[in-house]
């Protein structure tokens, strides 16, 4: 098949190649002054194989242009498309965005342009040969811009899946309750500077992202083999950086109609202890009143009564024995009023606006208990112990 009378000849292909070197190196210099971010890139060896790959590009659109059959940009160079994909993968690694290589791309078109199309008309390169030129120069640098960006976006892709991959093998360390040393590795693996605190968080995992706009971003997430928790009960568990003390209540108004349970700020290393709170809240069945997370820092009195159920069970029995020869009627009227008593410490004025009767009612009823109890309703065990059971009987 003949040569389009559009394609370079090789002739003059020839002539042009000849100049590369020089074409790429005042490439760089412009990338240089108009894409300040780069000047530092292309220094010392790096500067050089960039050069190189300068070169080796311009070569490559030189080799399209001359193709037999015809110069084609939908079929470019392969070797220069998988360098313009290795520059964008280099970019992602370096943690820059597209916008200065894509900006280096223009310069360069603009440059090789310029002083390839001096070659080419030097070399008799005809008007409607010339605009061929143009149109595949621009097309070529389209071809390697669009290779770059697929680069750029899978490398992030890629160390996005193995990074989330590392903070999550931190989180599930960190409620492990593993050493410092191991956490310290993992911490540096996953590319997370530690905070001061973490607060152990579990909601549903529904809830979760609209949750995690308004915390901190280097909040850790666990759903996957997490210590304790069912994997059927579609809980995860968030770790928050520094949202203790004066921070807290920000944190429960974001959780706000999450169903979420909050344990207490720990040092980021023992956030285990954290959620060691969440997981016995859990257990014990608490509940928040509204649409309120359950903040365990406000449950504590339940948390510590309920940490042994048969203990309190004996204890609630023993407490309320003189109590269980009485009718249901009786007895009952008898724990509320001595459980008023104990609350307002005697003040009887008080427990009878609480029990809404008579004051005079307050007097015969502790009458009562004080013949039933004798003089161990004096006693500060006795006190303590019934203090416990019927704190505990209230809730």
């Amino acid at each position: 098949m003949a040569r389009p009378e559009t394609a370079i000849p090789s002739s003059v292909a020839d002539s042009m190649r000849g100049e590369l070197p020089s074409v790429a190196e005042r490439t760089v210099e412009e990338i240089i002054v108009e894409v300040p971010s780069y000047a530092d890139a292309f220094a010392g060896d790096m500067g050089r194989v960039i050069r190189g790959a300068v070169e080796v590009a311009l070569g490559g659109f030189l080799e399209l242009a001359t193709a037999i059959g015809g110069a084609d940009a939908g079929t470019p160079i392969r070797s220069a498309l998988e360098g313009a994909y290795e520059l964008g993968r280099g970019e992602a690694r370096s943690g820059r965005s597209m916008d200065a290589l894509l900006a280096a791309y223009r310069v360069g078109a603009r440059v090789s342009w310029r002083h390839m199309s001096a070659s080419a008309v030097r070399a008799g390169l005809t008007a409607e040969q010339l605009a061929r030129f143009a149109e595949l120069v621009f097309a070529y640098i389209d071809q390697l811009s669009g290779a770059s960006v697929a680069g750029h976006s899978d490398e992030l892709a890629t160390t996005g899946r193995v990074r989330q991959r590392y903070l999550e093998r931190l989180a599930h360390h960190l409620l492990a309750g593993a050493p410092l040393t191991d956490l310290l590795a993992a911490a540096e693996r996953a590319d997370w500077t530690p905070p001061r605190t973490l607060t152990a968080v579990v909601l549903p995992e529904a809830r979760v992202r609209g949750v995690l706009v308004s915390l901190d971003n280097r909040t850790l997430r666990s759903s996957e083999d997490v210590p304790a928790l069912e994997p059927a009960s579609e809980l995860v568990v968030l770790l928050v950086p520094d949202a203790g003390g004066r921070s807290r209540p920000a944190l429960l108004r974001s959780l706000d109609g999450r169903d979420a349970v909050v344990g207490p700020a720990r040092p980021w290393a023992e956030v285990h202890r954290s959620y060691a709170r969440v997981r016995r809240a859990l257990e014990m069945g608490l509940t928040a009143e509204g649409s309120e997370p359950l903040d365990t820092d406000r449950r504590l009195a339940d948390l510590v009564l309920r940490a042994d159920g048969d203990a309190l069970a004996d204890l609630r029995a023993r407490a309320l024995a003189p109590l269980e020869d009485l009718s249901a009627g009786a007895r009952e009227k008898l724990v509320d009023t001595l459980r008023a008593w104990l609350l307002h410490h005697g003040r009887r004025e008080q427990v009878a606006a609480e029990l809404f009767v008579h004051p005079q009612t307050v007097r015969y009823r502790m009458g009562q208990l004080r013949e039933l109890y004798g003089a161990r309703l004096e006693d500060p065990r006795t006190v303590l112990e019934l203090t416990i059971a019927l704190g505990v009987a209230a809730s």
